[in-house]
């Protein structure tokens, strides 16, 4: 599997997931659970996207709570 191939299984998952979290606001259901594999999926994302010293460095720096929103 290529890595162009992963992403876009994991941008179509990150898209049903969105899609599951509409319809849980909407019925007033709880979605963290959810919003947790978002989040993980994100990251995969992001982690596959940085190349680099740089890219490496603040992948390092996001998985530090006070840096998270780098």
């Amino acid at each position: 599997m290529t890595r162009e191939q992963y992403l876009k299984i994991i941008e179509r998952e990150i898209h049903n997931i969105n899609k599951r979290i509409d319809v849980k606001i909407l019925q007033g259901e709880d979605y963290s659970k959810e919003a947790r594999e978002h989040k993980q999926l994100l990251h995969k994302i992001r982690q596959h996207k940085r190349r680099g010293f740089l890219g490496n460095f603040l992948n390092l720096l996001n998985r530090l709570p006070q840096f998270s929103n780098i």
